[in-house]
């Protein structure tokens, strides 16, 4: 049977290639087990073509394995080469590798030749390509004289360089005697053989050095011409180079060369042809002259250039299509224009091929018995010729073999045995190369065994293929078959694909593809399996990436990167800037998700990318940073088209930093009248470079300019030349002129004075003119120096007048002013108002009128009319006492005015005067009037004082403002209760003259709120409020007594019972505890039978001993609770506070309620009555009663006549000695 290792043909997507190509390795790799008989096989050799170093030791290699491993032998030009007579060849041990010394001694152009190199064993040999090995060579330039080339201005030239011929060709190149590169363009080039081509020479090209060096990259040397010296002499040399050789009757004089259409340097003619082989580069060179220079253009005949094959070099003088192949076969042409013409020339381009496999070969492993082919197919251009070689001796002389039979390009065999093992060559060669490949035939029987290591384990990463190896070999060829887990079937092609060299491919894997997976390969040989492990990774995926960024220059800049993986998996976080490394800078800093810039500069603007690899994939995300700033200065700038009062400015804009500049600031300094000051001047768009400016006669301009786009402004560039403009008359007069007298006498004329650059001239002064308007009168005028203000005295009072100002200077005057209107100095008015009424509106409100004064008599603007006012007497008190008086001024010629915020029931007096800008003038006759009562302030104070029982007493200051006669005041008062609800409202009256009012019959300990008002006859005034407690009642028990206590305890309450000799409505407060325990809330036993009987016993046995006690004390009589209270009064009694472990209420009704656990006496000490109305808690005032630490109970008891609520800070308990106290109410 046949083992061919090749993958069965099957349909990839394009996002499969890579999975070809490794599987395509594979297969490769694939191999003869080296432990097995085999023939040898060549695994290393020298190229076919093989320069050396003449310098170094001669090594050719040829390595090869085999079992047995094989013995070596060479060939010299086709002859037995033997290595043992010549003692400077030597063969390393196990290997066919020649070492030949000629370092020590020889030369190596002794052992030039073709040589071939044999591996032999008892299956077979292969042998080597024919080696051609060559010394390299650098030889020298010949000795030549360079006569030096003198040419006229645009003539065209060649220096040719014709290198030496070496060994490999030398790489040339045109330096001068600094060994700097000369430079190259449309103009100057080199060509593909050296030569350096000028279309046209100009003066600059004049050197003496124009030196061609030649590199040989093979021995490391280079080798130089002599240097070549050019001189291009312009036409005027020429010709007194001309005068000065000859008379003048021979002399006509050079003509300079004139513009021509181009021609060729390189190709001559207008066709020729170029041959290339298969896959090498093309390379078409044209290389025109011509004045001016011409530019090449490449098309192809019948056809377009490949696109991405076709590249252009030196100026587009050389075009090269690289990978070439028959199909780029044509004509192409090249064409040389200029704006005198264009010219032609087509390379008729032919592409031969070497030969190249179609088909190469391959080993062959058969098992006795069986059928198999070698095939050897090449192509080339012409044809190439097959030949067959068996164990490297031609298949027509070699020993015949009946299980082989030759068919051209095949070999076909048939029920081979083991004498069939041989190496076959295969040669296809034509006039431009040749191929030679070995294949073997080994014929063995052997079981199947796995190459592939177990128990291997990979790891791919979700949703991707997943490759399991099972390389294998054995002969006859096995059969592949793969398992999952240990009792899975065998795996089909319907999701898994399976490949002949034994790999299974998983085309997605998905987490459940996670397992064991057995390998099992068979022949009738026998059986191998192996077992392989798949894990399935999660995708690393990057889940915050880095965005794009605009910062500008010197501020900070973060990106963000957040990458997930799988757990198992370790990423390694990479930074990148434009595909390479970080700067090496420490504004550069990377922590765990950021890459932070600072300072950032504007080198630091490109593409970032964040990269996070792991063992098994990576992915990556990248984010532009563009860097920005205001924009660089303008410069050069430049004034022209000057003119008396126009310039043209022209800049050259500065970097925009990129952010595109949005406009062009431009300002002037006046260095003549305001040296470092700079004005705006204007503004014009941002893609201009160029304005004109209007300008003012008299100033010495100097401009810059600013350029501003989204980020902000530059700064200034630098200024321009001085501009001086001539001087001119004013064009502006002065503004703001006004005339106003300071003296009733006087008018004092002012302006706004121009500042030097308005002047336009120098001698700046002003003429300043005035006449009465209402008059006859011609105009004064007078010229004043450049002053703001003149004064003109002797003025009748309060006159208008009218007034100009007009500039000049020493070139003439400005235009004609406008008059303006001003008025001599104001007096005092002279009349005051009369008429003047008043009529009150309210109580705090009064309208007042009057006559206006004549016009006339205000000598001066009126501004107004001023009231004073004040408040004479009080009408209730009739004492006379002075008050400040009180100014309202009512701008215009108004006649009327309203006085706000009068004080009621009073007595005011009041007088009217005109006022103008000199000042007010005499007062009206005074005016008096009364304002009606109003509503009284509040009460200036409340308090309460002496409470009892059922009394409280009010004491209060009447209003400070009573506004009239208080009538009455008013008393409302209402209780409140323990919860803040208010009762029912009474209302009191409470004649006008006491401050003092005691309220009877009110409850005991009982809260009250109060709200007092007084009152006149408009009415109710504002109130004020108050809060007051009656007092505790004071009834005394007499003689409590209680008997016959009972107490029955249930499984989750006790029910107490007794009899009780006494006051009616009294509290009763049963007190249990036992001695040495916490609070019965805090212990879970609590409600244990056991503990319930415990604790009636123990409050039996108290209530027994509570009885004798109070027998013992009291002797028969009553005791006076009270009285005992009075008497052992503590101030130090503090109330029991929510936490001190009292226990819940208790009710001896009849429905045996259980103890209600957690109920206490409310927080202001507060009983209220629930559920029973003989319940315990109607009869006591409060917890007094307590337990010693022995358990025993001590109670106190106090009547009291009704259930009311009482006032918390009103009653006091004494705190309890234990904690571990329980309260029943």
């Amino acid at each position: 049977m046949q083992l061919k290792i090749m993958p069965k043909k099957k349909h990839f997507s394009a996002g499969r290639v890579p999975l070809i190509l490794f599987l395509c390795q594979m297969i490769s790799a694939l191999d003869v087990p080296l432990d097995l008989v085999q023939p040898p096989t060549i695994t290393q050799q020298s190229p076919k073509d093989y320069i050396i170093d003449p310098r170094e030791n001669i090594v050719i290699q040829c390595e090869a394995k085999g079992k047995p491993p094989p013995s070596f032998s060479w060939t010299r030009n086709g002859t037995h080469f033997d290595i043992d007579k010549d003692p400077l060849v030597t063969m390393k041990p196990g290997s066919g590798t020649l070492v030949i010394n000629i370092m020590s001694e020889g030369k190596a152009e002794t052992y030039e030749g073709v040589y071939q190199c044999t591996a032999r064993n008892e299956r077979g040999a292969a042998i080597s390509n024919n080696i051609v090995v060559r010394p390299s060579r650098s030889p020298l330039w010949t000795k030549e004289r360079l006569e030096p080339i003198t040419l006229r201005n645009g003539q065209s030239l060649v220096l040719p360089c014709r290198p030496p011929i070496g060994l490999p060709p030398a790489i040339i190149f045109w330096m001068d005697n600094s060994f700097q590169r000369l430079p190259q363009s449309e103009r100057v080039s080199q060509g593909l053989n050296g030569d350096l081509y000028f279309s046209n020479v100009l003066p600059e090209d004049t050197r003496e050095d124009y030196i061609c060096y030649a590199r040989f990259n093979h021995t490391q040397t280079i080798q130089q011409k002599q240097p070549i010296s050019l001189k291009v002499i312009s036409v005027d040399e020429l010709n007194d180079t001309i005068a000065a050789n000859l008379n003048d009757t021979e002399f006509y004089g050079a003509k300079p060369s004139k513009e021509r259409p181009p021609t060729f340097l390189t190709p001559e003619g207008n066709e020729s042809l170029k041959e290339e082989l298969r896959g090498n580069v093309l390379s078409l060179e044209c290389i025109a002259e011509g004045l001016p220079t011409p530019i090449i253009y490449w098309i192809k005949e019948d056809g377009t250039l490949p696109v991405n094959r076709t590249f252009y070099q030196n100026f587009k003088k050389t075009l090269q299509i690289t990978q070439v192949s028959e199909a780029d076969s044509g004509n192409y042409q090249c064409i040389a224009k200029n704006t005198l013409g264009a010219v032609h020339h087509t390379i008729s381009v032919t592409v031969k091929a070497a030969p190249y496999w179609i088909s190469a070969p391959q080993n062959l492993v058969l098992s006795p018995g069986e059928n198999g082919t070698l095939i050897c197919r090449a192509n080339g251009n012409p044809k190439p010729r097959i030949g067959w070689l068996t164990n490297g001796v031609p298949v027509e002389i070699a020993p015949d073999d009946p299980s082989r039979k030759i068919d051209g390009d095949t070999i076909i065999f048939s029920n081979v045995q083991e004498r069939s093992s041989a190496v076959y060559q295969c040669n296809a060669s034509n006039e431009y190369g040749y191929l030679l490949a070995n294949a073997f035939v080994n014929v063995l029987a052997e079981p199947p065994r796995i190459l592939t290591s177990a128990n291997i384990l990979y790891q791919v990463i979700a949703n991707r293929p997943a490759l399991l190896d099972c390389a294998f070999f054995g002969s006859p060829l096995p059969t592949i078959e793969w398992f999952k887990g240990t009792k899975g079937s065998a795996l089909h092609e319907d999701i898994y694909v399976l490949h002949d060299n034994g790999t299974l491919e998983i085309p997605v894997a998905q987490k459940d593809s996670t397992g064991t997976y057995t390998c099992v390969a068979r022949n009738k040989l026998g059986m191998a399996k192996n077992e392989v492990h798949l894990e399935i990774k999660d995708p690393t995926r990057i889940i915050k990436q880095p965005e794009y960024a605009v910062v500008q220059r010197g501020s900070k800049v973060s990106f963000e990167c957040k990458v997930k993986h799988d757990n198992t998996l370790i990423p390694t976080i990479m930074w990148l800037k434009d595909n390479g490394e970080l700067p090496n800078d420490e504004r550069f800093s990377v922590d765990k998700d950021h890459l932070v810039v600072t300072d950032v500069s504007d080198d630091d603007g490109g593409m970032y990318t964040c990269a996070a690899n792991t063992t098994l994939d990576s992915v990556s995300a990248s984010a532009v940073l563009r860097v920005v700033d205001v924009p660089n200065p303008p410069f050069d700038l430049e004034l022209t088209n000057q003119l008396d009062k126009s310039v043209q400015l022209t800049w050259t804009p500065g970097d925009d930093n990129n952010s595109p500049i949005t406009k062009f600031i431009i300002e002037y300094e006046d260095a003549m009248h305001e040296a470092g000051i700079w004005h705006h001047q204007a503004e014009v768009s941002g893609t201009q470079t160029t304005a004109q400016l209007t300008l003012s006669p008299y100033v010495n301009y100097s401009f810059r300019v600013m350029a501003e786009n989204s980020i902000g402004r530059s700064v200034p560039s630098e200024a321009s030349e001085q501009y001086l403009t001539k001087a001119a008359e004013p064009d502006q007069n002065p503004m703001t002129v006004e005339g106003l007298g300071t003296e009733p006498d006087n008018l004092v004329i002012t302006w706004k004075p121009l500042n030097g650059f308005e002047s336009n001239g120098p001698g700046l002064q002003y003429k300043v003119s005035w006449r009465q308007k209402d008059g006859d009168d011609e105009w004064t005028s007078v010229v004043v120096a450049n002053v703001s203000k003149y004064i003109v005295s002797g003025t009748p009072t309060f006159v208008p007048y009218l007034i100009k100002v007009q500039a000049l200077n020493d070139v003439g005057f400005a235009p004609e002013p406008a008059a303006v209107m001003g008025h001599s100095g104001e007096d005092l008015p002279m009349v005051a108002p009369g008429n003047v009424r008043v009529n009150v509106v309210n109580s705090t409100l009064a309208e007042v009128h009057w006559d206006p004064v004549p016009l006339k008599s205000v000598r001066g603007h009126l501004q107004g009319y001023r009231i004073y006012y004040w408040k004479a007497q009080s009408s209730s008190k009739r004492n006379r006492r002075h008050i400040e008086k009180k100014i309202l001024t009512f701008q215009g010629n108004k006649t009327h005015g309203m006085l706000p915020g009068l004080q009621p029931y009073s007595h005011y007096v009041l007088n009217v005067r005109v006022v103008n800008g000199k000042g007010e003038g005499p007062a009206s006759t005074d005016r008096g009037f009364h304002t009606p009562e109003g509503v009284p302030s509040a009460p200036s104070s409340l308090k309460i004082v002496n409470p009892t029982l059922d009394s409280l007493t009010l004491e209060w200051d009447p209003p400070s403002h009573p506004n009239g006669v208080l009538t009455e005041y008013t008393l409302r008062y209402q209780p409140i209760n323990s919860t803040h609800e208010l009762g029912p409202l009474v209302d009191l009256k409470i004649p006008a003259n006491k401050t003092r009012w005691t309220l009877n019959h009110l409850n005991f300990s009982t809260r009250y709120k109060f709200y007092f008002y007084a009152q006149t006859s408009v009415g109710s005034g504002s109130q004020i409020t108050e809060e007051a407690i009656t007092t505790v009642d004071e009834v005394r028990a007499v003689n409590p007594r209680i008997s016959n206590l009972t107490a029955a305890a249930a499984e989750t309450y006790a029910n107490i019972s007794w009899e009780y000799e006494g006051p009616e409505h009294v509290k009763f407060y049963v007190e249990y505890g036992v001695a040495g325990t916490m609070a019965s809330r805090q212990v879970d036993i609590a409600t244990q039978g056991w503990f319930i009987g415990l604790m009636c016993a123990v409050a039996l046995l108290i209530l027994i001993l509570l009885i004798v006690c109070f027998i013992r004390r009291n002797k028969g009589g009553k005791y006076p609770v009270k009285e005992k209270e009075d008497a052992h009064a503590d101030p130090e009694i503090q109330p029991m506070k929510e936490d001190d472990g009292t226990f819940g209420e208790y009710s001896d009704a009849e429905d045996h309620k259980p103890l209600k656990k957690g109920s206490r006496t409310p927080s202001d000490r507060t009983v209220k009555k629930e559920d029973s109305d003989d319940s315990l808690v109607d009869y006591g005032e409060g917890v007094n009663g307590q337990f010693n630490e022995d358990g025993s109970f001590i109670g106190q008891y106090s009547g009291k006549k009704e259930k009311e609520p009482a006032e918390g800070n009103e009653s006091s308990e004494a705190p309890s000695p234990v904690n571990a106290m329980n309260s029943f109410v």
